[in-house]
């Protein structure tokens, strides 16, 4: 007698194929270094559109959740700084720097009528076209930093930066001298002049606060290593933060006792990858530098990440569980430790101790 074929019932999955378990963030100790929460994007406006409501308390949440529990507020001119400062006081795990950046070299030498209409610019550069040859050889002496006035400018402005840093109750959340140093790959913003006639006044700032520097390279052939060498008696210590530059330039760098920022721009390339590789584990720094700096698809960094976001585009967001796409955070510093631990060969655990340590070391601060 034939019995009837049973019919197959479904295999139910594990349970945790159904949800993966989460990792466990709530023992990671992360300091990000560069975080530049003062930037408008955190406010809901890009580009002088505002999309969405101001959200800082919930990216700082959302660091917290993935084991970032010290900020440093980058700042890059004396308005940012204040900004910075404004937003360091909702806690005592926020902390700001005072400085003028290579990219905002321009800053000290603005006025109350900079703002020009444009008809008053034509007629600006008319005149200038017009202007006869001792005007432009005036033009080219206050380009360099020759012209008195241009100089008293500058003066002025490290004046005002010092004044802040002399006030007492701000003391405590100032921590470095920055940002600051030379940028030649974006003279759009500030010629190479300006950026060498700003720079080196902020070694004298450091050297009567005894604050650290903190430090901006980007293809300087030589000129910010030199420039640092020949100031290095005048500040306590520092870090050269978001580190693009080649092994020749790192060597220099650790040789003056320097420390090194490591967010996702130094992780784009297989040769930037060779050159964390060679980061002393004493002298290594982890960071986002967001809004900027995430690490992309496309980098060589990107086979190493673990952990991931959700992330929607800009016009999307809604202040929630997703991420923004169209900027960082502090919470993906968690994925510049998992690639960097793998490059150096040792554990997070190991990694992410060491940069506290460091950090904290660095700044002057307690645990």
């Amino acid at each position: 007698m034939q019995t009837k074929k049973q019919p197959k019932q479904p295999q139910k999955k594990p349970e945790e194929q159904k949800t993966a378990p989460q990792r466990d963030y709530s023992q990671i100790k992360l300091f990000d270094i560069a975080a530049n929460l003062s930037d408008d994007r955190y406010k809901g406006v890009y580009y002088g559109t505002k999309l969405h409501e101001p959200d800082f308390d919930l990216v700082i949440k959302r660091a917290n959740d993935y084991g970032v529990r010290k900020f440093l507020f980058a700042a890059g001119y004396i308005e940012d700084a204040k900004d910075s400062y404004n937003l360091s006081l909702k806690s005592e795990d926020f902390y700001c720097t005072i400085g003028v950046h290579p990219c905002r070299a321009a800053e000290p030498f603005k006025d109350s009528n900079e703002k020009q209409s444009s008809n008053d610019e034509e007629t600006s550069t008319s005149i200038h076209n017009n202007s006869n040859s001792n005007d432009e050889s005036h033009e080219e002496e206050e380009r360099k930093g020759s012209d008195p006035l241009r100089l008293e400018k500058l003066d002025l402005y490290m004046k005002k930066i010092d004044e802040i840093l002399s006030s007492s109750e701000r003391k405590d959340k100032y921590l470095a001298i920055g940002e600051c140093g030379l940028d030649y790959d974006r003279f759009e913003y500030a010629d190479k002049d300006t950026q060498m006639l700003v720079f080196p006044p902020h070694f004298d700032l450091a050297q009567k606060h005894n604050l650290p520097m903190y430090l901006h390279s980007r293809s300087t052939q030589g000129d910010f290593s030199q420039i640092v060498k020949e100031n290095r008696h005048k500040f306590p210590t520092g870090v050269v933060h978001s580190y693009t530059g080649d092994l020749q330039e790192l060597k220099e760098l650790i040789e003056m006792d320097l420390y090194i920022g490591i967010n996702g721009c130094s992780l784009k390339t297989e040769e930037n990858l060779e050159v964390v590789r060679q980061i002393p584990l004493d002298k290594i720094m982890l960071e986002t530098d967001c809004p900027y700096c995430d690490i992309r698809n496309s980098h060589a960094s990107a086979k190493y990440l673990k952990t991931t976001f959700q992330k929607v585009t800009k016009d999307k967001y809604k202040c929630g569980e997703k991420m923004n796409k169209d900027r960082n955070e502090p919470c993906s510093m968690i994925q510049v430790a998992e690639v960097v631990s793998q490059l150096l060969g040792i554990s997070e655990e190991e990694l992410m101790h060491h940069a506290w340590q460091n950090t904290l070391k660095m700044f002057n601060l307690k645990e």
